[in-house]
């Protein structure tokens, strides 16, 4: 109701500072957007794990970016000694996160333009029309209205961002959470795993494996829920 009352009195984006960051909002077709523009708890609760789990100067990465919700608020958490790594691979939220960083003026953030998947290659993503920010992997039979983005794997994405170490994660990336993880916690050296992990859990059911019990399996203890997400940190 909010946003269609400010869409009606001035339409287009609106300009705001979320949660220390700066960011162009088009809350219009973006549940993130609007959610991050009108809830001041938005994602708090889990923001405030990752910032209790990643020091300053740490590293983080948000796989499933969206526009740097979650991403440049870590950003300015780690400073400019840290390093933040946020992949997105829509080309249009892409833009709108690579806007944001610029706006907030935050050198440490790199972005990847890139899915992160099983295997290095490519992927289908297609978009629901009425949130942009739900965009997901599809097969190609379902290909519709989907494009083709770049796929890397979790683990080159960290070696080439050239880190050695990495503090937290967070990942929503619409089901396909254990498409990227399970292969990288069976295939990356232990020093690479991050210490806390934020999951999105609710398209747990299309999963085809279980990657919190492969996670508990490794070491990492759940220590909170909310309604969208589990946080994980590793003993």
């Amino acid at each position: 109701m909010l946003s269609r009352l400010i869409n009606a009195m001035r339409a287009g984006p609106v300009d705001v500072h979320y949660q220390g960051a700066s960011f162009r909002f088009y809350h219009q077709a973006s549940a993130t957007e609007r959610g991050a523009l009108f809830n001041p708890d938005y994602n708090l609760e889990e923001l405030e794990f990752l910032r209790a789990h990643t020091p300053p100067g740490g590293v983080f990465v948000d796989v499933g970016a969206n526009v740097g919700t979650y991403a440049l608020v870590l950003a300015r958490h780690v400073g400019t000694s840290g390093k933040v790594i946020a992949v997105e691979p829509h080309p249009v939220t892409h833009a709108r996160l690579a806007f944001n960083r610029t706006a907030s003026g935050l050198t440490q953030v790199h972005l990847v333009a890139a899915a992160a998947g099983p295997s290095d290659g490519g992927l289908l993503i297609a978009t629901d029309g009425d949130n942009l920010g739900a965009s997901h992997i599809v097969s190609g039979e379902a290909r519709g209205n989907a494009i083709k983005v770049p796929s890397l794997r979790l683990q080159r994405i960290l070696t080439e961002a050239g880190v050695d170490h990495l503090d937290a994660l967070k990942i929503d990336v619409e089901g396909f959470e254990d498409r990227v993880l399970t292969g990288f916690f069976r295939d990356t050296p232990q020093a690479l795993w991050p210490r806390a992990v934020v999951i999105e859990h609710l398209s747990r059911d299309e999963w085809l494996e279980d990657c919190i019990a492969d996670m508990r399996s490794r070491g990492y203890t759940e220590t909170g829920k909310t309604r969208s997400n589990t946080m994980l940190v590793r003993a």
